[in-house]
């Protein structure tokens, strides 16, 4: 039976070690069933309890899944390396192409879950937009998903005033998305800003993504801001934070 005591490794995380070597070696493929908590508590001659925190343990880290009535099973994923700089390059959407191209690259993606209305600014969108309190802003909702895996929600928020009628209220806005409609309007995207942090995810954001008990999500809230320095867009993303590997690349 294994022991830890002292400085040593707990026994849980032994086990979790076995299984994760098993998944990255590949002796366990995607989808593959992991032995259930009878058979590891047999295996390693543990209790119940440390057999569910060994696969716990890999919950968390976004390797592994839970089926209820049905077992724990490999989630492999290759991480998406979402580029700061080149995924907003006007490169992308000036000529027609999806800024997540840049993102699935040759994997693809799909776009679920889209909904958009007209509603009144929340006083934080109304302060960034420069809008009066409670103005009328366009919102896109959506789920992006990649090999079916649910990996992003994202939010916009637009005046109401200036996308109007435009495609940029309809669920498919065309080629190039919301910043090539923004160029048609006059309101053309030059600057971004984003900023970054770490959270655990609210419960509708775990159903949504299909997050495991302890996954945090990364959140990023991104200004597009015209050559004049108009902020035409908040956009809010709330992403798995298992799923993606974000990069950005800076000048000295």
């Amino acid at each position: 039976m294994p022991t830890s005591d002292g400085g040593s490794i707990p026994v849980y995380r032994q086990i979790a070690d076995d299984l994760r070597h098993a998944i990255v070696s590949d002796a366990l493929e995607d989808g593959a069933r992991l032995p259930g908590e009878n058979d590891l508590m047999e295996q390693y001659g543990v209790a119940r309890a440390t057999a569910r925190q060994a696969l716990s343990q890999l919950i968390n880290e976004g390797i592994a899944t839970a089926v209820r009535g049905s077992g724990v099973y490999v989630r492999k994923f290759r991480p998406l390396r979402r580029h700061g700089q080149h995924r907003l390059s006007r490169e992308l959407w000036g000529v027609g192409r999806a800024i997540w191209e840049a993102d699935s690259d040759d994997r693809g993606y799909t776009l679920d879950q889209v909904s958009v209305a007209t509603e009144a600014a929340p006083e934080y969108v109304a302060r960034v937009l420069g809008l009066a309190a409670d103005a009328p802003v366009c919102v896109r909702r959506r789920r992006y998903l990649v090999e079916d895996r649910p990996v992003q929600l994202a939010t916009s928020f637009l005046p109401a005033e200036l996308v109007g009628d435009s495609p940029i209220t309809a669920a498919d806005t065309g080629p190039g998305g919301i910043y090539a409609r923004l160029a048609e309007l006059g309101s053309e995207p030059a600057h971004f800003t984003e900023e970054i942090r770490s959270r655990m995810p609210a419960p509708e954001e775990m159903k949504a993504l299909k997050l495991g008990p302890g996954t945090p999500v990364v959140v990023i809230v991104r200004t597009a801001l015209t050559a004049a320095h108009r902020p035409v867009e908040l956009n809010e993303m709330v992403l798995d934070s298992s799923a993606y590997v974000l990069q950005y690349d800076f000048d000295a």
